[in-house]
């Protein structure tokens, strides 16, 4: 994937020599991969998806005097904090209501909530220790809930970076990253997938932050190549937010590896074809994509039920690979009820599926 050969910038010749020490990771992870195909044939049933938020330091690097349509006593929960904002009680709740509703996958939002070895200096207070992940994981399986890990790398959403989320494209940001990843495909036993976020990296999606950071043109490109070849080269499959697409579509489209679970979002209740983020399932499916549409409670609960509705009729049900729920909101008993009301809704709309 080396369209990147003209970047004069520094960090596209540190990405090359970077990526050469892990052609031996990539084919150390080819047995993973064809050991893992004959299970995953036997077992073609869609996921079910619910986001979760370990970290919730994905957005303000400040408090911002507003925040889109949020409630002005709602900006707190956008404003980075330094201590954990994920509740014991909450995240159990959640996780028994998940199982109960059949969903079978979590997709857990790392952020800056776990005590990495490799960087323990992004860790907020209280964050969780790498055993008590490890335990979450464990306990995760034993009651049929997939892991999936999500660090997000967005310049729009990596408060939880720390330093290093005022490095991006350098050297040093390559080499945290890369560092991140492997750790966390470690602690996951290689995951079938690891979502890398990667959404709504523009300026109007900063304007309450201290810095704003745009990569575009190659340079969105050249880094974009760089995380999913690091993930790829660990043994786990990569998976983005789809939104890069409402502007460049045409681009996304030709440029994007098909190897890339697409989860694109529309939390409307309309899916007109002048809703753009309704419209880019349907390209997408003609595209090639596999996807896995995410809904959401976060404006209208009927999302859920009408995003499941939209997907059977527009996209090719062999690259329909599950849903996802995303409620939005912290892990947090004062937000226990929206979250149960989303998944609920979301429980309904897998049932219905499955009639």
């Amino acid at each position: 994937m080396n369209r990147n050969a003209n970047i004069a910038e520094p960090g596209a010749t540190s990405r090359r020599a970077f990526l050469a020490g892990a052609a031996g990771a990539l084919a150390a992870a080819a047995w993973h991969w064809r050991a893992r195909a004959a299970g995953q044939a036997a077992d073609a049933r869609p996921f079910y998806a619910n986001l979760i938020h370990i970290s919730y330091n994905m957005w303000a690097d400040r408090k911002p005097e507003q925040w889109g349509m949020l409630p002005k006593e709602a900006l707190p929960n956008v404003t980075y904090d330094p201590h954990l904002r994920c509740e014991d009680a909450a995240w159990n709740a959640l996780l028994e209501a998940s199982a109960a509703a059949g969903i079978n996958l979590i997709l857990m939002d790392l952020g800056d909530a776990i005590q990495y070895q490799s960087h323990p200096e992004i860790a907020v207070t209280s964050a969780w220790s790498r055993d008590r992940l490890r335990g979450e994981i464990s306990r995760m399986r034993r009651m049929g809930l997939e892991p999936i890990p999500k660090l997000n790398f967005s310049a729009a959403h990596d408060t939880w970076l720390g330093p290093y989320k005022r490095m991006v494209s350098t050297l040093t940001y390559y080499q945290v990253c890369s560092e991140l990843i492997r750790e966390v495909i470690a602690l996951y036993d290689t995951p079938r997938f690891f979502h890398l976020g990667y959404d709504e990296e523009t300026a109007a999606n900063q304007a309450g932050d201290d810095l704003v950071v745009v990569r575009q043109h190659e340079l969105w490109w050249h880094d974009f190549d760089f995380f999913i070849d690091v993930v790829t080269s660990h043994g786990s499959g990569p998976w983005i937010w789809s939104d890069y697409a409402w502007k460049h579509g045409p681009e996304f489209y030709a440029k994007c590896p098909k190897s890339v679970l697409q989860s694109n979002w529309y939390y409307g209740t309309t899916f007109g074809h002048d809703e753009r983020g309704a419209e880019t399932y349907i390209e997408l499916d003609r595209a090639g994509f596999d996807q896995a549409p995410t809904c959401s409670n976060w404006e209208h609960v009927e999302n859920i039920g009408k995003t499941f509705d939209f997907a059977a009729q527009h996209i090719d049900p062999s690259r329909l690979k599950g849903f996802v729920l995303a409620s939005w909101k912290p892990t947090l008993a004062k937000f226990q009820d929206y979250h149960l009301q989303g998944i609920r809704a979301f429980g309904e709309a897998i049932k219905g599926r499955k009639k």
